[in-house]
């Protein structure tokens, strides 16, 4: 089967209302939106920025079902729920159970979270998940999803319940949501020293790298280099990966596709992309950005007619996130 490549899945992915999903369904939680960053006031003090404005704006109201919930345990574990079955929901609700510290979070940002459910009609346990490495992806949060109506403009360290009512296609739900952290957007790893002869990259403030391609002919086979090395869980096969990428031609050094022109990270799956940016993935370790020289026979040289078919490829990838097959 023909493998496709990150330029194919351009979009930013809406997430579906959690009530209508399975637990671990629900917690892969995708793209929306962009980053922006707090502005200084008169004083010189931050204020808040139009995204954590909209994010406190959207917020979901406390009310009477998700201040029934009494919750047990420490606030990043995987804990209980008790409320009175079933329980009457008839609007999205959220009740903060305890504060976290650090600055807000904000539309566009990227956050690792937990969450565990619970059945409103039986108040039956349905599942946990993030509480473990690798179990979900990093989320994009938005005022328009629920995942930003529930966790609204916290701090990382807050725990939350969230109260889902029914739909045509699912029973309520009860959540207890653990925001765990805000995560950098591009690769945060120690760095480490260029390899002579790769192509030489340079990041802008952003983190947005431009690839300089040497005076050589490419490579036959791929090549691969750590440009950062991070300290998060292990890249398997068949992981899916939220990475920030930018390829390059060889042949002409023209970008070709990149995550950062596109205005938001990618999510795919390793098993899903050419075999050389595979390579570039499996094995590392999240938070690393990687170099890798891509050559024709490990790219596009077996499709016909595509438009990178006799290319030699050079990507950068920053990896952000990734969840695991049995996750």
């Amino acid at each position: 089967m023909e493998t496709s490549f990150p330029f194919t899945l351009r979009s930013i992915v809406r997430l579906r209302p959690l009530a209508t999903v399975s637990i671990a369904a629900a917690a892969v939680l995708l793209l929306a939106g962009c980053s922006s960053a707090a502005t200084p006031d008169a004083s010189g003090s931050p204020s808040p920025s139009a995204s954590a404005v909209d994010l406190c704006a959207a917020t979901a109201p406390s009310g009477a079902a998700s201040e029934s919930v009494t919750v047990e345990g420490e606030p990043g574990t995987e804990s209980t729920a008790t409320f009175t079955a079933p329980l009457d929901i008839t609007e999205l609700e959220r009740t903060v159970i305890s504060e976290g510290t650090g600055d807000p979070v904000e539309a566009g940002q990227l956050i690792t979270y937990a969450l565990t459910a619970f059945s409103a009609e039986t108040g039956e346990k349905l599942g946990a998940v993030g509480y473990k490495e690798g179990e979900i992806l990093p989320a994009q949060i938005s005022p328009d999803n629920p995942l930003g109506q529930v966790i609204g403009c916290s701090t990382p360290g807050t725990r939350l319940v969230a109260t889902f009512p029914a739909s045509d296609s699912a029973a309520g739900e009860v959540y207890i949501f653990d925001f765990l952290s805000v995560v950098p957007d591009a690769a945060w790893g120690e760095p480490v020293a260029p390899v002579d002869g790769m192509p030489t990259v340079k990041l802008d403030e952003s983190g947005a790298p431009t690839i300089t391609i040497p005076d050589t002919d490419p490579p036959t086979e791929v090549e691969i280099a750590n440009l950062k090395t991070g300290d998060g869980p292990v890249v398997v096969s068949g992981d899916q990966v939220l990475v920030q990428y930018t390829g390059v031609k060889w042949s002409d050094g023209t970008v070709f596709d990149s995550s950062w022109e596109n205005g938001a990270p990618a999510a795919f799956q390793t098993t899903a992309v050419v075999e050389g940016f595979k390579q570039a993935l499996e094995g590392q370790t999240v938070g690393s950005q990687v170099l890798v020289v891509v050559p024709p026979a490990f790219g596009y040289g077996a499709s016909e007619g595509h438009e990178l078919q006799k290319e030699t490829l050079v990507f950068v990838v920053d990896i952000l996130g990734t969840q695991h097959p049995n996750a």
